[in-house]
């Protein structure tokens, strides 16, 4: 199965800012009191369009949407939380634990990629918000498509059952577990697994010192073994510069590449970049903005489209 892709789905932000609605679970997120909100809307856009010079430039292909004027959405910056797109031709839309991030979902976009990509089934989820049951996608999911795992730290944000739902659909094992970050001298949930960890075809970057209980980091040690994936630890320290949250991505002459913000470069050891490059190139951006306001990084903000083109 195909694990990585070179097809992009990214958002431009129009109202981008800090969501009071996610902050109790998000620790990453944090104010920034001395930017007014057109210095926030234009630090955004210019972080994101720099990422996505920066793809370009590497032959990253990459279908990008606007944010709707009228659509007051905060965090559609990350829109890898609201859908995900399958080699199977399947489009899955997840709940959302923030009623204003249910907002972000969008009909047109929808409609476009069925327009120009073969989207054969389309797995609803969203209902689930009613009875409190939540699953933000590839942000409560890491995906190890080669070997169909998934991998999926549970939190309010990432239920068990729905996780089940996913996988027997797709066929996948799931590795469940917990993981946890110092806040305060005080072990809280990390809200999205892809904060402590990602998976490339032939590695895994994670933060293990994140998952406490040592039967939970020996189970996922063992499958990432198993799997045939070189393991680079990160530390908690690393993990909250955004280490963890990278995507591995092909681009348009099928070279690998690690996309991941400056912050999350700028906190790796000189060893830890040497042996991510031995297998692949690291292209890095400045998300300072986007990264405190929002408590997110460069995985976020990258949907993976696996459908066949039309």
């Amino acid at each position: 199965m195909i694990h990585t892709t070179s097809n992009l789905i990214m958002i431009r932000p129009k109202h981008f800012n800090y969501n009071v609605e996610t902050a109790g679970s998000n620790f990453f997120q944090k104010r920034i009191d001395k930017l007014s909100q057109i210095q926030i809307k234009k630090k955004s856009v210019t972080e994101f369009n720099q990422l996505v010079k920066i793809l370009n430039e590497n032959n990253v292909d990459i279908d990008i949407y606007d944010d709707k004027e009228g659509i007051i959405t905060t965090d559609s910056i990350f829109p890898n939380n609201w859908f995900s797109l399958h080699t199977d031709g399947s489009l899955y839309l997840y709940p959302m634990f923030s009623k204003n991030r249910r907002k972000e979902r969008r009909e047109d976009i929808i409609t476009d990629l069925q327009k120009r990509y073969s989207v054969k089934n389309i797995i609803d989820l969203t209902s689930y918000e009613k009875e409190n049951k939540f699953l933000e996608g590839t942000g409560s999911m890491v995906f190890d498509r080669k070997n169909k795992i998934c991998y999926a730290s549970i939190s309010e944000r990432t239920d068990k059952t729905l996780i089940e739902i996913v996988c027997d659909n797709l066929g996948f094992q799931k590795k469940l577990f917990s993981s946890y970050q110092s806040i305060n001298n005080r072990r809280q949930l990390i809200y999205h697994t892809n904060v402590i960890m990602n998976i490339a075809e032939d590695y895994a970057i994670i933060c293990l010192d994140s998952i406490d209980d040592k039967i939970d980091r020996n189970m996922v040690v063992n499958s990432l073994i198993d799997s045939g994936k070189k393991i680079i630890e990160i530390s908690e320290d690393q993990l909250n510069n955004f280490a963890g949250n990278m995507l591995q991505v092909k681009n348009k002459k099928d070279e690998k590449l690690l996309v991941m913000s400056k912050c999350a470069y700028k906190s790796l050891q000189l060893s830890q970049v040497e042996l991510i490059e031995s297998f692949n190139k690291i292209i890095y951006s400045n998300l300072d903005t986007i990264e405190t306001l929002g408590g997110g990084s460069a995985r976020c903000m990258l949907a993976e489209n696996f459908l066949e083109k039309k």
